[in-house]
């Protein structure tokens, strides 16, 4: 027995330490595990904190970049906002300024009202060439010139009727103006103010009529398109005297009809005034788109809206057009007319009112007169307003029937 204990105890004896070394290896190992825990939670610990610390203090930069660029922001859009004040503002004073300097300087510089009235320095279309009517469509049309006074000359077109198109191409001045004696009558047109007798409106005018078998011819007063001269209301009404006398020199037993537009009207009633009195009239007068006169039109403008009803209107801005000689007396020229006299006027016209038209009827129609007087109004949905009464299809009509029933009054 004892051998054999001691033989066991020799054996388990080395088996014992071995465990013992294990368990003491593990228990090392736990502890250095442990305390190593225990240092990495001791380190974070503070790291932790200091990210906290971080983080709140990087949101409270946050919130504070935010407030600023926020501040920032709203600096600018009212600084902005101050800036554009202070332009209106500063735009405002110099319009005001301008307003009350305007009738001022209309009123010291008459020449200013006269251009107005005129408008002879607006050229549109802008380069055309006068010398090639052509250009704007018109094959069968003569450029010409005249010489009303000796310093002055003018810019012409002879349209002859369209029957006549082929024979004319390739034809001279000599040719055109034989043409005038034949049987086709002839219209004298008289155009308005601003743009030339190559107007876009006033050439398709000349083709609805050439269309219906009338000789046109259109000249350009002195001062406007290719004509010498300044404008003036007496130099408007000597060139006109003189292309009427020069036509009806060449037109044998053709009748001669005159023809105004707008500002055109005020020359046509002139003229016609003046051969009435001559006891030379036309075959008949019509007048598109006219007024009574010309202080009446001035104030009825849109352009002169803004000042309407400024005390001291008429001192300011129709005394300086009377002072200038411009007068267009319509309303005082129809009463001394003897020939038939048509009014054309579109309800939408917004240049020359349509209660102008009307008014100026009125005058004609209350007088003591044999003569044929008829007034033809356009309804504002046709949308003819100022210049545009040739697109009227029943246009050609009316002016056949009225014309063929004035050649019966006569």
């Amino acid at each position: 027995m004892e051998r054999r204990d001691i033989r066991t105890m020799i054996l388990v004896e080395p088996e014992i330490k071995v465990m013992r070394r294990r368990n003491n290896s593990l228990t090392i190992e736990h502890d250095t595990t442990v305390t190593t825990l225990h240092k990495d939670s001791a380190q974070s610990a503070p790291r932790l904190k200091h990210s906290h610390k971080a983080a709140a203090s990087k949101i409270r930069d946050n919130d504070l970049g935010t407030d600023a660029k926020t501040g920032m922001r709203t600096g600018c859009r009212s600084f902005r906002r101050s800036r554009l004040l202070y332009r209106i503002r500063k735009l405002a004073v110099w319009l005001l300024a301008l307003y009350i300097c305007i009738p001022f300087i209309v009123k010291l510089c008459p020449a200013i009202q006269a251009k107005l009235v005129f408008l002879n320095f607006v050229r549109i279309p802008y380069f055309i060439d006068l010398k090639r009517p052509q250009d704007q469509g018109l094959n069968h049309t003569w450029n010409f010139y005249l010489q009303p006074e000796e310093t002055i000359t003018i810019g012409a077109w002879h349209t002859v009727p369209a029957g006549l198109w082929k024979e004319a191409r390739g034809k001279d001045q000599t040719w055109y103006e034989g043409t005038l004696a034949s049987d086709y009558p002839i219209i004298l047109y008289f155009h308005g103010n601003a743009g030339t007798r190559g107007g876009d409106h006033r050439v398709q005018l000349y083709k609805v009529l050439s269309s219906q078998g009338y000789h046109v011819v259109a000249f350009d007063y002195r001062g406007w398109g290719d004509s010498e001269g300044t404008p003036s209301e007496r130099g408007m009404t000597t060139d006109a005297i003189y292309t009427y006398n020069w036509l009806k020199a060449r037109s044998g037993k053709s009748p001669v009809y005159i023809w105004g537009h707008s500002l055109g009207t005020g020359v046509a009633t002139n003229v016609v005034r003046h051969l009435c009195e001559q006891e030379t009239p036309p075959g008949a007068l019509i007048l598109e788109s006219p007024f009574t006169n010309i202080r009446e039109e001035a104030k009825s403008h849109p352009f002169s809206l803004i000042y309407r009803y400024l005390p001291g209107f008429d001192w300011f801005f129709l005394d300086p057009i009377t002072e200038s000689g411009i007068i267009f007396p319509n309303d005082e020229n129809v009463k001394h007319i003897t020939c038939p006299l048509l009014i054309l006027h579109a309800e939408d016209d917004a240049v020359i009112p349509f209660h102008l038209g009307r008014k100026l009827y009125d005058i004609v129609a209350s007088s003591q007169s044999s003569r044929k007087v008829q007034f033809i109004p356009f309804h504002k949905d046709l949308g003819y307003r100022h210049k545009y009464i040739y697109k009227s299809p029943q246009l050609p009509q009316m002016l056949r029937e009225f014309l063929d029933d004035s050649k019966s009054h006569q």
